[in-house]
């Protein structure tokens, strides 16, 4: 599950047509004007030539009555792609009433009046689509969706609106507004809002005052103003106080700075506080060290206290030094330091890089392991688990911000160096974390965060220092054995070129891509012909594939694998081409050019694939093999389960289909054949009913992947019967974390979890789990003599993938290296494969391992049946632990004369103390710690 695949799912409303977009019939999401309104629209914010530094999307409150905010939400969608975020609102907003939410922040500008609430979601200066909702997010961006409360499609691209079109199309300086002063809605996007100079408005519909000053300002220390608890004491009153100044942001969206007294004497109140420069001051900014008097009004400003000053007065120069203090793990402990200039005294390990080349924030975690996916080590049904889990992630928790608020892919932004990157520097997560100076403790945006002095610009290791851990992960580590497996999701490898496609059949086909800050299409946002999504998903242009090729082909390559099983490979026969291998193919060739040689082929597509209820059947992405043929070799076809291709409610309907494909060492016999089934499970995203609706712990769509883990037992039966093969692989994407119900399904029907104890496969939301999983059954287990998730991928920020080159100045991909070639690491085995046995394996009479009897020695068990292995057997009293209430992942079963009891996938000592750290200790900090979790 790629997030870039979850950002473009959900389009079933748009019906791409020739020459243009259509929308489906008029619909009605609030007619009589009965509840909230969006009212105005503004997408520009920051960018050059904004009225304001901030996007903003404005409501009214048509209705006699008060409207509590608890349950809404808004979300945006680009004019005809993907999802581009959501966020819930709280608080209340008054009949008649508007309420202003500002989202992304730019640096050019005015600033906003002081929004009612405050998001970040990043909008299109002319065109794209916002809806607000109440209770569950719309999957799509379909104003007909029943949890749509108002849609507003904005700009003459918008793919879908309310009633007749969308609005007319904005621009830096121009909103989309409600026309008249009532809130009327017609349900007609085109009919109700204007294009015109925008005017945001909050809750009293004026630019907001600051709060009314008493008399005179009291006379207070930063500690009498911060007081002990989460709100000033003297919030809402004007106050004068004094402090040294610590740390200056006067651009990049702050505009302000912090200051702390020298003298605190109560160790629950903090001696630091945030000072803004109010929107009609003319002082001066102080500089770091400066001794300053301030006078203004004091202000929760969305959990931050602060002081809006009306006048600074610089005194004189003070120097005050850093707490050097462990980041507290509770709220309490947080906010005595709220503010303050700190030296923090822990350990820490960067967990989350997804918003660094959008933000410049680094997800940090306390300790020396990145946070947990809760189900990669809990059961979806055991709470307590869960719930530790959950509290540990939200104890180790902060963010490391750069001292500014504003979006670094955004056209403003986009010539402004990133920071904390170079192309040589990544910052990974599971990387330790060295700071070099002082930071300050901040609360904004809901969420803690440590603020450098001054605003961050470029890399800044003088600052900050992560550790390198792309040194030890230039290549795989050894897995040992005669013959290695491997599993790789390639992210959407198409050769098939968005501009490619639309060029062989203009009058049908459309594409609308991502670009560069330079205007150029750089990746598919999405392609389609004749009213259907299911065109390319990869690269936009020769070059940008050229770029994402190689290095796929340098990870490939580097992976050393003697089989890899593919997926989110592009399936060539739905796109149009005759050819279903045409992709595949070009990829073997771009791998042999590579490397000099004729080092690898690929298994060639089963013929019930290329049938017309087969094609149906199938996705727009697939899985597919490639092999060294000097080193292995096919044996037969492979095999797609495609049982149920004239079904459309079938199981894998709405997923990759298994593909099976037996294979033997060259020069090899039954002894040492067997099968790797590849698979592609059905993603997390946008969870339908029933069992498949979105769940806060597996995701949407668990039960379809139950159903699908339940078919690939049988058919990994079938085809090992079929084949008479004892050893069985199951490899892949299964889009579930460990602890999952699909691989407890596989678990229990015999399969063994090959893992790499302390690795992970995937990082989504900030939190490291597998999804990508090789399994094996008890026969193939004992063959296993290593195993390796080589962490090139998931630990990556998304800025080095080929997808984001040229988006900002700092020129970060690298076409020579294997890093960020995807976002799922890829898994690798290495087995020791049995002799050959000399009889003919086909003479029943033979002893040998040519018989075709199944493992266990029971012909009536299927092919991950076999011996029972404490921990995973199917028996549910087998050790007390039968891969549901247990901890399956502390099966030890054996992997061959090979593999040591102390290092192997599922040794031992490990395996105990997997258990242990579970069952014995409990899910607190240490005890993840004593699970070994992400070490690196």
């Amino acid at each position: 599950m790629s997030r870039k695949y979850l950002l473009g799912v959900g389009l079933a409303a748009v019906m791409l047509v020739a020459g243009g977009i259509a929308t489906a019939a008029p619909v009605s999401a609030n007619p009589a004007s009965s509840d909230l309104v969006i009212s105005e629209v503004y997408g520009a914010g920051g960018n050059k030539g904004a009225t304001f530094n901030q996007d903003f999307i404005e409501l009214y409150n048509p209705t006699s009555q008060t409207i509590d905010l608890t349950g809404y939400g808004l979300a945006y969608w680009s004019a005809s792609g993907g999802r581009g975020g959501a966020h819930q609102l709280t608080g209340s907003v008054a009949p008649g009433g508007h309420f202003l939410v500002g989202e992304a922040t730019g640096t050019s500008g005015e600033a906003l009046p002081t929004p009612d609430a405050t998001g970040k979601l990043t909008m299109a200066a002319g065109a794209g689509r916002v809806i607000l909702f109440h209770g569950e997010e719309p999957a799509a961006a379909d104003p007909a969706a029943a949890t749509v409360v108002d849609f507003v499609g904005f700009g003459t691209s918008a793919a879908t609106f309310e009633g007749s079109g969308p609005t007319a199309t904005l621009s830096a300086t121009t909103s989309a507004s409600r026309t008249g002063t009532d809130g009327a809605d017609s349900d007609d996007n085109a009919v109700d809002f204007q294009v015109g100079p925008a005017n945001p408005q909050a809750a009293d519909g004026s630019d907001p005052v600051e709060p009314p000053l008493e008399p005179t300002p009291v006379d207070a220390s930063i500690e009498q103003i911060q007081g002990s608890g989460s709100v000033s004491p003297l919030d809402g009153k004007s106050a004068k106080t004094s402090g040294v100044v610590t740390a200056v942001y006067p651009s990049g969206g702050y505009f302000g700075f912090f200051i702390q007294q020298t003298d605190g004497i109560d160790p629950a109140a903090s001696d630091g506080l945030f000072i803004y420069q109010a929107k009609s001051s003319t002082w001066p900014f102080p500089a770091i060290g400066d001794l300053v008097s301030v006078v203004g009004p004091v202000s929760e400003y969305y959990g931050l206290t602060q002081m809006t000053a009306t006048t600074v007065d610089v005194t004189g120069q003070a120097s005050v030094s850093a707490v050097a203090v462990d980041y507290p793990a509770n709220e309490a402990g947080r906010e005595a330091l709220e503010g303050m200039l700190i030296e923090p005294t822990n350990d820490f390990t960067v967990t989350d890089n997804y918003d660094l080349n959008l933000y410049g924030e680094i997800g940090l975690a306390s300790g020396d392991h990145p946070l947990v996916q809760p189900t990669e080590v809990c059961a979806d049904d055991d709470s307590a688990c869960l719930d530790d889990v959950k509290a540990d992630n939200a104890a180790r928790a902060v963010l490391l911000d750069d001292g500014a608020s504003g979006n670094y892919s955004s056209e403003a932004l986009q010539d402004q160096p990133l920071p904390w990157l170079s192309q040589s520097q990544s910052v990974r997560v599971g990387a330790t974390v060295t700071f070099n100076k002082p930071l300050v403790l901040d609360y904004r945006y809901d969420l803690w965060r440590l603020e450098p002095q001054e605003t961050v610009d470029g890399p800044a290791p003088e600052l900050v220092t992560f550790e390198d851990t792309r040194s030890a992960n230039l290549t795989p580590a050894e897995v040992g054995g005669n013959l290695q497996i491997a599993t790789f999701n390639v992210l959407n490898y198409f050769n098939t070129t968005g501009e490619a496609y639309v060029a062989a059949d203009p009058a049908a086909r459309t594409c609308s891509y991502y670009t560069d800050r330079d205007g150029n299409p750089i990746g598919d946002r999405s392609c389609g012909s004749n009213g259907d999504s299911n065109g390319p998903r990869g690269a936009a242009t020769p070059a940008s594939f050229h770029r994402q090729q190689a290095k796929i082909v340098a990870a490939i390559n580097a992976l050393d694998a003697d089989i890899v099983a593919l997926e989110e490979i592009e399936n060539s026969i739905k796109i149009g081409e005759s050819d279903r291998d045409d992709a595949l193919r070009s990829l073997v060739e771009a791998l042999n050019e590579a490397a000099g040689s004729e080092q690898w082929a690929f298994a060639p597509s089963p013929v019930e694939a290329l049938t017309p209820a087969g094609v149906a059947q199938q996705d727009v992405i697939r899985t597919a093999f490639i092999y060294r043929p000097d080193s292995v070799e096919l044996v037969g076809a492979s095999d797609l389960d495609l049982e149920d291709s004239l079904d459309p409610d079938g199981v894998f309907a709405n997923a990759r289909e298994p593909l099976a494909q037996a294979f033997r060492p060259v020069g090899g016999d039954q002894a040492n054949t067997f099968a790797v089934i590849a698979n592609h499970f059905k993603s997390k995203g946008s969870g339908g009913e029933g069992d498949n609706a979105n769940d806060p712990d597996v995701g949407g769509y668990n039960g379809d992947r139950i159903r699908q883990a339940s078919a690939l037992v049988d058919f990994a039966d079938a085809f090992a019967q079929a084949h008479q093969l004892k050893a069985v692989f199951l490899t892949g994407d299964f889009n579930s974390y460990s602890q999952e119900d699909p691989l407890v399904v596989l678990r229990q029907a015999g399969f063994v979890d090959l893992e790499s104890v302390g690795e992970e496969s995937y990082s989504y939301g900030g939190l490291s789990g597998s999804l990508d999983h090789v399994l094996a059954n008890e026969v193939a287990a004992q063959w296993v003599t290593g195993v390796d998730l080589w962490d090139i991928n998931a630990a990556e920020p998304i800025a080095y993938q080929y997808s984001r080159y040229n988006y900002n100045i700092s020129q970060l991909f690298d076409a020579s290296n294997p890093f960020a070639a995807s976002d799922h690491n890829p898994a690798l085995i290495g087995i020791k494969l049995p002799a050959n046995t000399l009889p003919d394996p086909s003479d029943p009479s033979d002893p040998g391992s040519g018989d075709p009897t199944p493992p266990g020695g029971d012909s009536s068990q299927p092919a991950g049946a076999g011996p029972t292995v404490p921990g995973v057997g199917s028996s549910p009293d087998s050790n007390s632990t039968d891969g549901a209430s247990g901890n399956p992942r502390a099966a030890t079963g054996g992997y061959g004369v090979d593999q040591s009891p102390l290092t192997g996938p599922l040794g031992l000592a490990t395996a105990m103390g997997l258990l242990l750290g579970l069952v014995g200790i409990g899910l607190t900090g240490a005890g993840l710690v004593s699970m070994g979790l992400r070490r690196r």
